[in-house]
């Protein structure tokens, strides 16, 4: 299976309609890959709070056409990131959608853990309640996005549901990218599955961001890692390494917690 793993940088100096062409661009060259990623809030910028509310824009809106068309031209299934969804019935939600490869929407996963500590994002948005997964002829997906990172909770219940690829779309600060690989490579060692983890570059809302998007296997070995600017980061894997791994470390197997209700004494 071939990813590519598309590194946006966010700056202030370009328009939020110039950057959606230019990744739609972007999405198009990679024509002959399986799957296409892109980072979180790349309109926007997933730090550009002042942004979030004149920027958003329906689930069908202009980003939603433009990369609908993008993975229709380019016969590839596309993670699209995310955009700040305005619902005309409830809050603003940070929104990933996934495209197949004749540009339908297959999957719209609205981020259940919101960064900010009571401000920011955590305040501005509202948060998503459901896990969300996609199958694809290689591989099933796991959908989550930035902060999620940070909760495993979150990926034994994609896991659970069926997931052997993770993926995460993010904005992540280049103050914390030590955080981001260690993160990564704990996620999908314990998880015994690959992860593509996709981040932004450049500095938006006067924080810059950390780039170094990764790829890593099920043994936590990295495949691939972009460096700290834009980046199409290209990776081809075996979907069959996940269950190859997990019948040969069959670790998961002896999980006690989360499984059952617990006995009564």
């Amino acid at each position: 299976m071939r990813a590519s793993v598309i590194q946006i940088a966010v700056n202030e100096d370009e328009s939020v309609e110039a950057r959606r062409r230019r990744v739609a661009a972007l999405v198009r060259e990679q024509a002959g890959a399986d799957l296409v990623v892109l980072p979180e809030l790349w309109t926007t910028g997933a730090f550009a709070y002042e942004e979030f509310g004149r920027e958003a824009e329906p689930l069908e809106g202009p980003t939603y056409e433009a990369m609908a068309k993008a993975a229709s031209d380019a016969g590839v299934w596309l993670h699209a990131g995310s955009i700040p969804e305005r619902d005309p019935d409830g809050p603003l939600y940070n929104t990933s959608l996934v495209f197949s490869p004749s540009g339908d929407l297959t999957a719209a996963y609205r981020k259940i853990h919101r960064f900010g500590f009571d401000k920011g994002e955590a305040v501005l948005m509202g948060a998503g309640a459901e896990l969300v997964t996609v199958r694809l002829p290689e591989t099933t997906l796991g959908l989550s996005t930035c902060y999620d990172l940070r909760f495993p909770e979150l990926y034994r219940g994609l896991v659970d549901a069926g997931a052997e690829t993770l993926v995460v779309s993010a904005g992540w600060p280049e103050r914390r990218r030590s955080h981001w690989t260690l993160l990564a490579q704990a996620r999908a060692v314990e998880n015994q599955s690959f992860l593509l983890a996709c981040a932004t570059a450049g500095t938006h809302a006067g924080v810059p961001q950390a780039g170094h998007s990764i790829v890593v296997d099920p043994w936590g070995e990295v495949l691939a890692q972009a460096g700290a600017g834009e980046e199409v980061l290209t990776v081809e894997f075996d979907p069959g390494k996940v269950g190859a791994t997990r019948e040969q470390f069959p670790a998961l197997k002896d999980r006690m917690l989360g499984l059952q209700p617990p006995r009564r004494p």
